[in-house]
């Protein structure tokens, strides 16, 4: 019998299903990961959108 103790970061091995890919959990886990990606990403897109416009309308 295995006498040491499982640690929340051992489950962190275990491959992750596409149905939790997208499913909201807190903490250090791939799902949290994905989102900060994501919204990293969409951040970006309206942060450059808006430069963008801006230089449209008010640029030389």
């Amino acid at each position: 019998m295995d006498s040491k103790p499982r640690l929340e970061a051992d489950n962190l091995a275990e491959p992750v299903t596409t149905g939790e890919l997208n499913s909201w959990r807190r903490g250090f886990t791939p799902q949290a990961e994905i989102w900060n990606g994501r919204m990293a990403m969409f951040g970006l897109a309206i942060g450059i959108g808006g430069l963008l416009t801006i230089r449209l309308f008010f640029g030389n």
